[in-house]
């Protein structure tokens, strides 16, 4: 849906640098989000400092920053407006599953889409697994009151398309995010989508 790539990657190199540690090039971050801020800490730290005390001075101060920053340069991808307002015409339900904490994700996704009346909108938070556990896609099914066959869960990474087929949801890949088609269809894929008014076909 959006690109917050450069602004995790602001935040997180802005913690490194705090300590004394060698950023990473945003490309690096491609590889090292998805599976939540903690994961990427411990990730983006060098080998040495990943104990456990470093680890959670490190998130803290990343939370800090990120909620902060994480619409400086965030954005919708081309062509997502556009999707959401003609699935909304059409009468089709819509959630949004994150693994950031769900303050952020609320506060993101209300920011990029003010108008948008989703059914949940889902982050991390305390006694829900984190992607690829299908806990918090279940809570949607629920609230969706759909089989779970028939909603289509889109995402550009393996946590997704792992969430996705534990789900027992159709998983879509999509190929202008963080990782490569490959990995997305090696992870259970069972489409891979080009651009977001490619999905419309299949409503």
């Amino acid at each position: 849906m959006a690109n917050t790539l450069e602004d995790i990657a602001g935040s997180m190199n802005r913690v490194l640098i705090a300590h004394d540690y060698p950023v990473r090039p945003v490309n690096d971050y491609k590889l090292l989000v998805g599976r939540g801020l903690d994961n990427l800490v411990k990730q983006a730290l060098p080998q040495p400092a990943r104990q456990l005390d470093i680890i959670a001075v490190c998130l803290k101060e990343l939370i800090i920053d990120y909620n902060e920053n994480c619409l400086v340069k965030t954005h919708l991808y081309k062509g997502i407006d556009a999707l959401i307002k003609e699935l909304i015409r059409r009468n089709i339900k819509i959630a949004v599953f994150s693994n950031k904490a769900e303050p952020l994700t609320i506060k993101i996704v209300k920011s990029l889409l003010p108008n948008v009346g989703f059914v949940n909108i889902t982050g991390a938070r305390s006694g829900l697994p984190k992607k690829p556990d299908p806990a918090g896609a279940l809570i949607i099914r629920n609230e969706m009151a759909l089989p779970a066959q028939e909603i289509m869960y889109v995402g550009d990474s393996d946590v997704d398309m792992i969430t996705a087929t534990q789900a027992g949801m159709f998983a879509a890949g999509v190929s202008w995010g963080f990782r490569s088609v490959d990995e997305l269809r090696n992870n259970g894929a069972q489409i891979i989508i080009d651009a977001p008014s490619d999905l419309l076909v299949y409503f």
